[in-house]
């Protein structure tokens, strides 16, 4: 692997809307998704990271592989879509368990502090430049 490959989900509402977490101490938001350990797959990777950074799991089978994706120059993205339920009308259960050192404090810090529901119409301005082209290019 030459370059490195961040696994994520975008998990699509009944109202075809995309789940997006607050990034922690930055204006943004963004899919969960996070790098793949080398003993992983890319669907173990990418839903490790949507149960560590939402506390959210689905059944393995659910997930629909979308494929991989150019990202940034030393990073790709391989995608995957699961259709949530109604289960997840509400957002207040879900709850990040990763977390990084604070800057300053060296506090553990949650890497996400909030999720919300986001049409396609807004994702341009919600998340960075990168990631909206990507989302705005496929179907969901």
């Amino acid at each position: 692997m030459s370059a490195g490959v961040s696994c994520g989900v975008l998990v699509v509402s009944p109202r075809r809307e995309l789940l997006l977490c607050h990034v922690t101490h930055t204006a943004k938001w963004d899919i969960p998704k996070g790098m793949r350990d080398a003993h992983e797959s890319t669907l173990e990777a990418a839903m490790r990271e949507l149960y560590e950074e939402a506390g959210i799991a689905f059944a393995p089978a659910r997930f629909e592989d979308l494929g991989e994706f150019a990202y940034r120059p030393a990073k790709r993205l391989h995608l995957y879509k699961v259709a949530a339920q109604d289960t997840l009308e509400s957002l207040e259960q879900l709850a990040c368990t990763s977390f990084f050192p604070h800057r300053v404090t060296g506090k553990p810090t949650p890497e996400v502090d909030a999720f919300r529901w986001a049409g396609r119409g807004e994702i341009a301005a919600l998340c960075w430049p990168r990631m909206a082209q990507v989302l705005l290019s496929l179907d969901w």
